[in-house]
């Protein structure tokens, strides 16, 4: 599949790539955290999570509900007991370079709001490649273990953790109730003897330490688990009844002194080039380490700064991961190209000999876009030094940050003789439709539409996608088949299989890969899809820069299909009350609000719309349960925060349930302003809308 850079995408493109980045890293999490059996290296897997969070960093509407930036782990195997974890245990974001760990260093001081030249202090210490584990400690005595399992909810691996000798069964001098994380590893002289003893008994082999440490670790019978040489480092916490102590560094201090294993290169830094150091160092010294590291962990020291940072979805804002570099090859491209995805883009993509690029074979590459191949950027700047890339160049590959490598150089002293220029196409090769490209715009599209297959097939396939009506038993392969048949062209035909074709059940059972239970079952799961949110329903659509976020965004806001409905037939013009409403709404801005208009407004559209809704049964999307008084409610912050920084007031309060809104409207309930509040205080006081300073607010919430 061809990726562009994140700078360069269209937001229906980054709605599709956000969609299969989930899939993939879906799949990736199952197979790495719950059935030790990795399918692709960790290296592959950061430059996934990198693209991901860089897409919904671009397009922070886009980001969907089971976006792999909201996941940690995956689900508990079958066979243990589950274990619902007092505190989530989090997963971290990763920085790559220098200038990504000074951002994060930056990014903390934005949040507290301290001066930028003020210097902070945190630890550092090396990212052990393992398993994580939790041990809970009632009274002094460990009465669980559990494993991180989906983040909130992990496998009781109690007896298997007693039988390692690094995991103390009782400590002394500790809070009555403390839970001590870290995690499960084995060195590599370890690992080496257990392959050899695995080799001499007849059985299977281990691929690396941390796969023999998981696996070791799930083992069903703990005698198993009792033979095995795992080893544990502790460096974290989760519930406690009271705090270790007033820092990182200390804390880890006590947890040794309990009879914790911690890590010796563990220390305090102070300011961001002192992390930047640390890790050069530790990464010096990986070698002779004795066991697996895949980065260096840095985490502000201050337990109270911690506290005051707090915690996205899945991760802390006070830690962060300075992975280490990935690596680079060099192979032939063997040919380039073009596909045409669900809004016409043409993608080009680079057909490579298989190579190794940092233990994983990869086969494609992006090329991102003609001028990328002409050697140059969207502003016409030369890139490789002006090098374009021709079928048969020898060409270096790079995986970091990256879903699939980039083309990053050419060797031009072994380009062949008869290598050609690349012609890019300007006709769409699906369908012969031409392929424009609009001025300001990076990519050429056709402007076929519905004549154009692979955008039909495209459609379709995104309609059934996980986030949008997940029919189980019609994925991508049985769209397509059905499509070629001519049984689908339109998403409403779906609903209509049965019905068009007699029972249905015979004619499709009888199709290859079909037999009556299969049959049966998908006409069962499309009966089950026609009851769908409004949140899904909309993404199903596949509306132009209205992603899951957007769509569950004005779901919520609007509640029922008919009030959308209407809302959107009112603003047809893109002027009026109903317009200004659909702008007014938080996270949506005026290109997604106008797609959304000029698209539902269409008569075509419309009419095939209008035939989809008679066949389902649109419900209103849940609101996220809370006793606070302010849930449900739509507030904004303006003028200056003394209290807090802006970031701060808005974490606390969508925490709390309330929507934060960058507009004044009136549909607004609170206007919270600060000193320096101009125009948004003066119409909020002009419709009569309640007006708080920032104490106020404050009471408003702890008090709710």
């Amino acid at each position: 599949m061809y990726r562009k850079p994140v700078n360069e995408l269209t937001q229906d493109e980054a709605c599709d790539e956000l969609r299969a980045l989930m899939e993939t890293l879906g799949a990736a999490n199952v197979a790495y955290h719950r059935d030790d059996s990795p399918e692709i290296d960790d290296a592959e897997y950061d430059a996934l999570k990198v693209r991901n969070m860089s897409i919904e960093a671009r397009f922070p509407f886009l980001k969907r509900p089971d976006s792999p930036s909201e996941q940690v782990g995956a689900t508990v195997a079958e066979g243990f007991t589950k274990v619902e974890h007092a505190q989530r245990m989090l997963s971290l974001t990763n920085a790559f370079a220098p200038e990504d760990v000074f951002d994060f260093d930056n990014r903390i001081k934005r949040y507290l709001g301290l001066p930028e030249l003020d210097t902070l202090t945190y630890t550092a210490e090396p990212k052990i490649d393992g398993l994580s584990l939790t041990l809970r400690y009632e009274g002094g005595e460990l009465v669980q273990a559990a494993t991180r399992g989906d983040g909130s909810i992990g496998e009781n691996v109690t007896e298997n953790a007693k039988t390692i000798s690094d995991v103390p069964h009782r400590i002394r001098d500790c809070p009555e109730v403390l839970e001590v994380r870290g995690e499960i590893y084995m060195s590599h002289e370890d690992f080496i003897s257990l392959n050899k003893a695995q080799r001499q008994a007849g059985e299977k082999e281990f691929a690396n330490p941390r796969n023999a440490a998981a696996g070791s670790m799930r083992q069903l019978n703990s005698e198993i688990t009792r033979q095995r040489p795992l080893r544990f480092f502790a460096y974290a916490w989760g519930e406690m009844s009271k705090p270790l102590a007033e820092t990182q560094a200390e804390s880890i201090h006590r947890l040794a002194q309990m009879g914790f294993s911690t890590n010796q290169l563990t220390t305090r830094c102070i300011g961001p080039k002192a992390l930047i150091q640390h890790h050069a160092l530790i990464s010096a010294r990986r070698p002779e380490l004795g066991y697996d590291i895949d980065g260096v962990v840095y985490k502000v020291d201050d337990l109270d700064l911690q506290a005051r940072l707090g915690l996205r979805s899945t991760t802390p804002r006070w830690a962060i991961a300075h992975k280490f570099p990935a690596e680079l090859a060099w192979t032939r491209l063997n040919a380039i190209e073009i596909q045409v995805g669900r809004t016409g883009a043409l993608s080009p993509v680079a057909r490579l000999h298989p190579v190794n690029v940092g233990g994983v074979v990869v086969s494609n590459a992006t090329l991102h876009n003609e001028d990328y191949i002409a050697g140059r950027d969207s502003t016409g700047t030369e890139i490789r030094g002006g090098k374009d890339i021709r079928a048969g160049d020898l060409v270096q590959v790079y995986r970091a940050g990256d879903v699939i490598p980039k083309v990053a150089d050419v060797d031009l002293t072994r380009r062949p003789t008869e290598a050609a220029r690349f012609i890019f196409p300007t006709v769409c090769p699906e369908c012969q439709s031409p392929a424009v490209r609009d001025e300001g715009d990076s990519t050429r599209r056709c402007i076929g539409g519905l004549v154009c297959p692979a955008q039909t097939i495209e459609k379709l396939k995104h309609f059934v996608s996980r986030s949008a009506f997940d029919i189980e038993g019609l994925g991508a392969k049985q769209v397509e088949q059905f499509y070629t048949d001519g049984w689908i062209e339109t998403p409403a035909d779906i609903f209509a299989l049965r019905t068009r074709y007699g029972s249905g059940l015979q004619q499709l059972k009888n199709r290859e890969g079909w037999g009556d239970k299969s049959a049966e079952n998908l006409f069962l799961s499309i009966d089950e899809a026609r009851h769908v949110s409004l949140g899904r329903f909309l993404f199903a659509l596949g509306i132009r820069h209205i992603g899951e976020v957007a769509a569950m965004t004005l779901a919520r806001y609007f509640g029922s299909w008919p009030a959308l409905s209407a809302a959107i037939d009112a603003a047809q013009a893109c002027a009026g009350p109903s317009w200004e409403d659909i702008l007014s709404i938080d996270g949506i801005g005026p290109k997604q609000a106008r797609s959304l208009v000029t698209t539902l407004v269409q008569p075509a559209e419309r009419a095939a719309l209008d035939v989809l809704v008679s066949h389902l049964q649109i419900t209103m999307e849940r609101v996220p349960e809370t006793t606070s008084s302010v849930a449900g409610l739509t507030v904004v912050f303006t003028g200056t925060l003394e209290r807090m920084t802006r970031a701060e007031a808005k974490s606390r309060a969508e925490a709390l349930g309330v929507k934060v809104s960058g507009s004044v409207s009136a549909k607004t309930d609170i206007v919270v302003a600060g000193p320096g509040a101009g125009s948004k205080a003066k119409k909020a006081a002009d419709l009569g809308i309640d007006i708080l300073d920032e104490d106020a607010w404050l009471v408003r919430i702890e008090g709710g």
